[in-house]
């Protein structure tokens, strides 16, 4: 009874995830350059999911673009970024992979979709591994994302490797 019961928690979970992802709104963690909204409804329940641009935050990603679309590879970025002590994403240091990420799983500053004014959900699941048990990432199929353009949170004047 009890693995049904999380089996069914965790559809309802789902669920509501993505009814937030199609009203535009986030299903998922913090992003850099963005600020979670705290506010409340009339009823005094918690509103989710908005987001706010981080000004300064929003600098930041701006000059890497530009920087990117400059010439300038990601470790050049990156070491910049430290040497002139600019706090990275949750206050760590900027590595190359911060910047550049992985294409295919949407991570990384030049390859999040968020920046273009896209949000992309369902992209990664996540199982155990059974020899570690640790949790490692997978590549969902395309056809299961869910794609939800949301224009007001478009960084301005950020383009992606010549997509927009």
């Amino acid at each position: 009874m009890g693995a049904l019961y999380l089996k069914d928690l965790a559809d309802k979970t789902r669920r509501g995830l993505r009814g937030r992802i199609e009203d535009g709104k986030s299903g998922s963690g913090l992003c850099f350059g963005y600020d979670v909204v705290k506010s409340f409804d009339a009823q005094g329940q918690p509103i989710r999911g908005d987001r706010t641009i981080n000004q300064a935050e929003a600098a930041v990603v701006r000059r890497i673009f530009k920087d990117y679309l400059a010439g300038k590879s990601s470790r050049t970025i990156a070491f910049e970024l430290n040497r002139e002590g600019v706090p990275g994403p949750q206050g760590s240091q900027w590595g190359p992979s911060t910047i550049h990420g992985n294409p295919k799983r949407g991570v990384g500053i030049l390859n999040n979709e968020f920046y273009v004014g896209r949000l992309v959900w369902n992209r990664l699941r996540y199982v155990k591994d059974p020899d570690t048990g640790k949790r490692v990432s997978r590549l969902n199929p395309e056809s299961e994302w869910v794609v939800q353009n949301v224009p007001a949170y478009r960084a301005s004047s950020t383009k992606r490797r010549g997509r927009e």
